[in-house]
């Protein structure tokens, strides 16, 4: 409740005006009760559970033209919006995300690479730190042109994760699926438009790493296999070669004056890359039986 109050007050208090703010409740009637008195239009999620119906939900209840999504354990910068809605000025862009900084509640481990922030929701140093084109946005930090979204049918329902179903990135398919329906149109990726998000301490041990990896090869393949796997793993090609081998490149480098850390940054990298090609695998096989 305590994060939920704090991301809705951080909208409040951004520089640009917001027209509405909306809190969509996953199937559950004692949280949706609770927050009876938010300062928020607070609805239940009409569409299947997870993420997915819930932004779709979120989606068409909106009446703006513009669509920011932020995740529930995260709190937005004064210049959040102003900063991601400044792009939107050329007609080509349909989608605007923005920088996730990790907000450590136990502090972040010092075997953590940074080349892999994204498993615990945040934006990983490979990433761009200047306004560029990319490929797709990241789900607790984006915003796009409402019809846009209306007009592709929405988020992919069978992606989005629950509590019992570990497929994620339903917000690059639906990028990739925007962009193949409309050429010429740009996703773009602003820094500047910053968001502050929760890392509670369950999530910085290794358990959680791994299966956090596995789940998102789960989720790449069955991904790949909605959008196909040129469009759907051309950004993991260049992650891989490049944010991982310089990853493990730094963490040589410093071998000399921390050993301890260095070889803890490369065995996670190792191992996470390793966990997520077999998650990669198993859902491959998965759908070949």
């Amino acid at each position: 409740l305590d994060d939920i109050r704090a991301a809705v007050a951080s909208v409040h208090r951004q520089t640009t005006r917001v027209k509405e703010v909306l809190v969509v409740v996953d199937h559950n009637d004692a949280l949706l009760e609770a927050l009876s008195d938010l300062d928020a239009t607070v609805v239940p999620n009409t569409g299947p559970k997870g993420l997915s119906g819930g932004r779709n939900t979120g989606t068409e209840l909106a009446t703006g033209d513009l669509v920011a999504y932020l995740d529930d354990d995260a709190v937005a910068d004064p210049q959040w919006l102003e900063y991601m809605m400044a792009p939107y000025t050329d007609p080509a862009v349909v989608s605007v995300g923005g920088w996730s900084q990790p907000n450590w509640d136990t502090g972040e481990p010092a075997w953590f690479p940074p080349e892999f922030a994204w498993v615990v929701g945040c934006s990983h140093s490979g990433l761009p730190r200047t306004l560029t084109s990319v490929r797709n946005v990241f789900g607790g930090n984006m915003s796009f042109r409402r019809q846009a979204v209306l007009d592709a049918g929405g988020f992919n329902t069978a992606l989005g994760r629950t509590s019992d179903r570990p497929l994620g990135c339903e917000e690059t398919e639906l990028c990739i699926r925007v962009r193949q329906q409309n050429r010429g149109v740009e996703v773009m990726l602003e820094p500047r438009s910053i968001i502050y998000h929760r890392v509670p301490a369950a999530r910085t041990r290794w358990q959680y790493f791994l299966s956090r990896c596995r789940g998102e090869g789960n989720s790449k393949a069955y991904m790949s296999r909605l959008v196909g796997t040129g469009d759907g793993l051309s950004s993991e090609r260049e992650y891989v070669a490049k944010v991982l081998t310089r990853g493990l490149g730094r963490a040589v480098i410093r071998l000399p004056r921390s050993p301890k850390v260095s070889l803890q940054r490369m065995l996670a990298i190792v191992a996470g890359l390793t966990a997520t090609c077999i998650g990669f695998l198993e859902q491959s096989i998965r759908h070949r039986i």
